[in-house]
C-alpha cells in the first residue's frame, strides 16, 4: 500500500507525534510506501486563498504535491489533538487546501434539480487517531462527538473512503507512561488490522 501520513501537531515531544511515528514504523515493517508529514515542521500554510477556488487554478508547487500524493494514497492516516472540539486550524487549512473539489471530490447532478457530492479518491480506508483531555464518554453526553462526525461522516465519505477507523486517547492530562505504551500498542495494531501487508 502507499499511505499518505498527515500529522498536525505543534510540539515534536508530543504524544501525537509518538503516534504518528507508531504509525510510520508499523507500515514500514508491513513493507507499505508511507508518505509523512509534519505540517507544523514543513511548515503547511493552511491558507486558502481565493486564488484557489477555481477548479484549473495554478496552485504552489508544495501544496500540488499533497494533493497529487493524496489522489494516489491507498490509505490516509491524520493525527492530530482536538482543539475546541475539532481538529487545529492547521489540519483544517490542509483539508481545505489539498481535498479539494475536481480532485477529491466533485458534484453531479442528482437528478431532482439539485446536486450530490461524488468521492474521488483512490483511498480505501482512512485511519484518524487524535489525542484529548476531555474523556471520551464526556466528549460524546456533551459535545456528541464532534471529531467523530466530522471524519466519519462529513470528510471521508464526501471524498469515497469507505472504511473509516477513528481512535480517540483521553485524557492525555492524566495519562500514565505505562498507559500511553499500551495506547502506542492500539496504534500499531489498528495499522496491522486496516492496512494489512
Amino acid at each position: 500500500m502507499n499511505v499518505s501520513l498527515i500529522l498536525g501537531s505543534p510540539k515534536p515531544e508530543s504524544f501525537n507525534h509518538a503516534i504518528a511515528r507508531t504509525a510510520a514504523e508499523t507500515l514500514r515493517t508491513l513493507g507499505h510506501q508511507v508518505g509523512y508529514h509534519d505540517l507544523y515542521a514543513e511548515p503547511f500554510d493552511p491558507v486558502f486563498t481565493a486564488a484557489e477556488l477555481e477548479r484549473d487554478a495554478a496552485l504552489p508547487p508544495a501544496l500540488a504535491r499533497h494533493i497529487d500524493e493524496v489522489c494516489a494514497a491507498d490509505g490516509l492516516i491524520i493525527v492530530h489533538p482536538n482543539y475546541w472540539s475539532r481538529p487545529p486550524a492547521i489540519v483544517c487549512g490542509w483539508e481545505d487546501r489539498v481535498l479539494r473539489a475536481g480532485r477529491a471530490y466533485q458534484f453531479v447532478p442528482d437528478g431532482q434539480g439539485g446536486a450530490k457530492p461524488v468521492g474521488m479518491l483512490k483511498a480505501r480506508v482512512g485511519l484518524v487517531f487524535n489525542t484529548a483531555n476531555t474523556p471520551q464518554e464526556k466528549e460524546e453526553a456533551l459535545f456528541g462527538d464532534p471529531l467523530e462526525v466530522h471524519w466519519r461522516k462529513v470528510v471521508f465519505p464526501l471524498c469515497g473512503v469507505p472504511t473509516v477507523f477513528r481512535r480517540n486517547f483521553s485524557p492525555m492530562i492524566v495519562s500514565t507512561p505505562d498507559q500511553r505504551a499500551a495506547w502506542l500498542a492500539e496504534v500499531a495494531a489498528a495499522v496491522r488490522q486496516h492496512c494489512p501487508a
